[in-house]
Parts: structure tokens; sequence; C-alpha cells
């Protein structure tokens, strides 16, 4: 396959796969806001009802794989992830692509060290029935999160990978589906737009009360 006719398909593939970070994303932030409002009913049912909500501390420490590990796909593609500039900040072309793809590698296989072990947990999890101490909840639900959050981000980093090999083979290619370091001016920008919203963007403000029509304008 040449690399004109990957592209598409490189597309295509990120595509599909941002499609199901994201929902794996909102899955998450469900989470989080199921959790906060299940610790807010344990706040007043215990304060007014003397009545708290059975087993939360347990489904608290349960939920935690799912905002921990379910986003995290998701970061990697919109480049959210730390990591250190110094280096990469200074180079351009080849020698960029070339860093990228030796960092991306390097992650990919700590990633599937991860996923290995990860499963390895969850099966032991399963076979032996453990659950949590107070409320006796299976924990393998939680445990099988982390190779399946795992997997997704290995795909992530595969299709990366994918792209940096091409751009090593051709640095003129239009960079898609990796992560773009951000110049200190473009930094700067978003976040000024990000608090002026659209005055920072020279788009007209909505208006207000009193510049109704026919209202006197300012000298």
């Amino acid at each position: 396959m040449s690399a004109t006719q990957d592209a598409p398909l490189l597309e295509r593939l990120d595509s599909l796969v941002f499609k199901l970070e994201t929902l794996l994303n909102l899955v998450a932030a469900a989470a989080i806001f199921g959790l906060m409002c299940l610790g807010v009913t344990q706040v007043l049912g215990r304060k007014f009802f003397d009545f708290p909500v059975p087993g939360y501390i347990d489904v608290a420490e349960q939920s935690i794989a799912i905002f921990a590990f379910l986003g995290i796909a998701y970061c990697q593609k919109l480049g959210g992830h730390i990591r250190m500039e110094l280096i990469l900040g200074r180079l351009r072309g080849r020698p960029l692509w070339v860093c990228e793809a030796l960092s991306v590698l390097a992650a990919m296989l700590l990633i599937a060290v991860l996923i290995y072990y990860g499963w390895g947990h969850f099966l032991r999890a399963y076979q032996i029935g453990d659950t949590t101490i107070d409320a006796e909840l299976p924990v393998w639900p939680s445990k099988l999160l982390v190779p399946i959050a795992f997997t997704l981000l290995e795909l992530r980093l595969a299709l990366q990978l994918w792209r940096f090999i091409r751009l090593i083979a051709d640095p003129d290619k239009e960079p898609v589906a990796v992560p773009l370091i951000a110049r200190l001016e473009e930094q700067a920008r978003k976040e000024i737009e990000g608090a002026l919203g659209h005055e920072a963007r020279g788009e007209p403000l909505a208006r207000s009360e009193n510049s109704a029509p026919g209202a006197p304008g300012r000298a």
C-alpha cells in the first residue's frame, strides 16, 4: 500500500477510534457526576436522617477505575498528557518525527506490559471471587477496565506510530492523528481566547439591555 493510498485509511481508522474514545470519555464523565451525586446523598443522608448510603466507600473506590482509565486514550488523542518538550520543541522535520516515533514506541512497550499484568489481575480476581471488604462488591469489573482502557490506548499509540513513520519517510506531509507541539504564541492566544471569549476572537458581543434599538450611542 502506497503512502498516498494509506492516508484515507489512516484517517478513517483515526475517526473510528476517536468515536470510541469519546464514548468512553463520556462514560468516565458520567461516572464522576454520578459519584458526586452519590456523595451529596451520602452527606445529606448522614447529616439529616442518620442514614448513610450503604457501601458508599466501596462504590467510590471501585468507581475510581472508571474515570481514571477510560479517558486515557482520549487524552492521548488530544495530546493532553504531560510530557517533556525541552528538546522536542527545538527540533523540526525528520529529527522531530524520529524522536516522536521512538517515544511512542517506548510507550507502546510499557502499555503492552501493563495490559498483560492488568489482564492477569482481572483473571485472578474473577476466579477467586474477590470482593470489597464492607459491601462485598465484586472487584473484577473495575480491574477489567484497566486492560480494556490500555488496549484502546495501545491502538491509539499504534495509529500515531504509523503516522510518525509516514512523516519520517516524507516530512512534508501534513501531520494527521498525531499530537503536535503548541508554540508559545499559540498557547498564549488560546489562553487569551479562553479568558476573554468573544472579544479575543474579534466576534461582536451580545447586545445588552442598554444597547437596545434607538438608544444613544457612546460619544
